[in-house]
């Protein structure tokens, strides 16, 4: 019996040695031309309010990030999580790096790929998520108050329809992609190195 007890309790200290280190790991998988971002530990961001509480948040984003640039425009990312049983409407942005941020789709027009704002702005389907992604849907800044380096640490609030609000900390990541240089309404060969 001893010996068997001395197995199970080392038994469970591997395991639970291998779940601790399993939690840690991280994806090396990146987007062609992406520079990792140093690893910051801390929970995601979630929605302020009432039922902010409870031990799900109702609605979050993980991985939040932010394209480097120098100046002029740039778009933050993530995947934006609901955990309510509604769906839920992001319908504008806010943060000190930028005067001004639309939420802002790519489309096809006529053949070609361009930005224009999301009318009605970004629908989390009940139970779901929304992903925002180089040549698709993202938070975009117009004028760029200071350079975005790699690692920066940016603060956003993104506002719900009801008037909740989700506050999180995005960060500054290279990214070449497909050449995306978010001008509004401009063609953008999503073909060439898109990734």
């Amino acid at each position: 019996m001893i010996v068997r007890r001395v197995l199970s309790a080392g038994l469970l200290a591997a395991l639970a040695t291998a779940s601790v280190s399993a939690c840690g790991a991280q994806s090396s998988e990146q987007p062609a031309g992406q520079v990792a971002a140093p690893v910051v530990a801390s929970a995601p961001a979630t929605a302020t309010g009432p039922a902010a509480a409870d031990a799900a948040p109702p609605v979050a984003i993980t991985d939040p990030w932010v394209k480097t640039t120098k100046k002029g425009m740039s778009a933050a990312f993530g995947t934006l999580v609901n955990n309510t049983d509604s769906d839920v409407t992001v319908v504008s942005g806010t943060s000190p790096l930028s005067p001004k941020i639309e939420l802002h789709e790519v489309v096809d027009s006529k053949g070609k790929m361009i930005m224009r704002p999301k009318e009605g702005g970004f629908v989390i389907p009940a139970r779901s998520t929304h992903q925002l992604q180089p040549g698709g849907d993202h938070i975009m800044l117009m004028g760029v108050t200071e350079e975005v380096k790699p690692g920066a640490q940016i603060p956003f609030t993104l506002t719900l329809k009801g008037g909740e609000t989700l506050e999180f900390t995005a960060v500054g990541k290279d990214f070449a992609g497909g050449k995306e240089d978010y001008q509004p309404g401009k063609d953008m060969d999503m073909n060439k190195d898109h990734g």
